[in-house]
């Protein structure tokens, strides 16, 4: 018997924190946007265990968000380099080290985004594609998409009427 499909497995935030919402598989994606892709540099930048190093490594190969590729026969070494899905966790990324530093950084920044060629710190926000307008909680409301459940139709049905300010967030 199939598990019943629930309103939780529905949201695209849970689902992600599943394939990725893992402290080491965060970090190690973070390496690999600087250009890591072997297993000893995860490895020494890390300070990570091997065992774990490896469990990691094969469960975001298997979410797609990496390719191994043997670059060594003799011994076997592979590397893992990121696919088009792991390239598109960057902003999760750089929205992490953005609120980190403005949150979590009281005496200053240890680490600052920057241009790549100018090394001009940049500051990053999120837009709307289409507006350009800056996207915040008092300006977007999830809403059922086309594919959405009985479930999550009640889900979201019932924040709107339990909590009809739900949608806006800032004080």
């Amino acid at each position: 018997m199939q598990p019943r499909k629930s309103a939780f497995s529905e949201c695209p935030a849970a689902r992600a924190l599943e394939c990725v919402g893992e402290w080491w598989s965060i970090l190690i994606l973070r390496d690999a946007f600087q250009g890591f892709t072997r297993f000893d540099e995860f490895r020494q930048s890390l300070g990570i265990a091997p065992n774990i190093l490896s469990r990691r490594l094969a469960h975001l190969t298997e979410a797609g968000m990496f390719e191994r590729r043997l670059y060594s026969e003799k011994p076997p070494r592979h590397e893992y380099v990121l696919t088009a899905k792991g390239r598109d966790f960057f902003p999760v990324v750089v929205a992490l080290f953005a609120w980190g530093n403005t949150h979590l950084a009281p005496k200053g920044e240890a680490l600052l985004l920057a241009d790549r060629k100018t090394e001009r710190p940049v500051d990053p926000i999120m837009v709307d594609a289409g507006s350009k307008a800056r996207i915040t909680s008092t300006n977007v409301v999830l809403i059922p998409g086309p594919r959405a459940s009985r479930g999550m139709l009640k889900r979201l049905a019932s924040i709107k009427a339990l909590r009809p300010t739900a949608y806006s967030l800032e004080e």
